[in-house]
């Protein structure tokens, strides 16, 4: 009796902490999500993987150097459902990104708007918001 109990409390305890886990490792906290940023530049690569993929874009500063940008994004199933595919965003595309930046200040945030110079906008959130 004493074992079935032991049995039935560790296996309720997985359904319990697994999702709980599962959920931390899908968190955002390392983002800012009370701010947001914009910035111009060029398509370095597009890391279509999971869990989430990548777009990395090429900021020119002001003072002539180079950042490297990383905007993360929904794995490729759920971008594909929102048809973004890794020929959106070839390497040399010019591309107006907005996101969520992080927390620490590294050049990297979510992924919540990107406009190709040609003017097509891709939302990998979800729709584009109403106005």
């Amino acid at each position: 009796m004493n074992r079935v109990r032991v049995a039935t409390f560790l296996f309720g305890a997985l359904f319990v902490v697994v999702p709980l886990l599962v959920e931390a490792h899908h968190s955002g906290v390392m983002f800012d999500s009370t701010k947001e940023i914009t910035v111009e530049g060029t398509v370095k690569e597009f890391q279509y993987t999971n869990p989430h993929s990548w777009l990395l874009v090429d900021v020119t500063n002001k003072d002539g150097s180079v950042t490297t940008w990383g905007f993360e994004a929904e794995g490729p199933t759920t971008l594909m459902q929102r048809r973004i595919r890794p020929s959106d965003f070839p390497f040399g595309t010019k591309v107006t990104i907005t996101g969520n930046p992080m927390k620490d200040g590294r050049p990297g945030a979510t992924w919540i708007k990107a406009v190709r110079a040609d003017g097509k906008a891709f939302y990998p959130r979800g729709q584009a918001p109403q106005q």
